[in-house]
């Protein structure tokens, strides 16, 4: 279900992570995040949960909650497909990214 959504690619020169953003638009701490995504120039990739249909945005939640045994809350990264991050916490986001 995940796969089937559109995702913005952000470029960045450090590619050493596959870093996929869950956000809301109107979220400060979600645009915290890929402040420090893009202050680190990080690639990464995101999509806005509240302006996709409910539907899928709920399907999106349960996929991920059972994907990576958590609730989500936002901003919800997924880095390399196995590691999460929850909320803005920056010494977590640079120590997860190795930064």
């Amino acid at each position: 279900m995940l796969e089937s959504l559109e995702y913005t690619q952000v470029d960045g020169e450090k590619v050493d992570h596959d870093v996929v953003i869950y956000a809301l638009s109107t979220c400060g701490f979600c645009k915290r995040a890929m402040a420090f995504l893009d202050a680190n120039t990080i690639r990464y990739r995101y999509v806005y949960l509240d302006r996709i249909p409910i539907e899928a945005k709920n399907e999106a939640k349960r996929t991920l909650k059972e994907r990576h045994g958590m609730d989500v809350a936002f901003p919800f990264a997924v880095i390399d497909g196995t590691k999460n991050l929850v909320g803005f916490i920056e010494p977590d986001w640079k120590s997860t990214l190795g930064l």
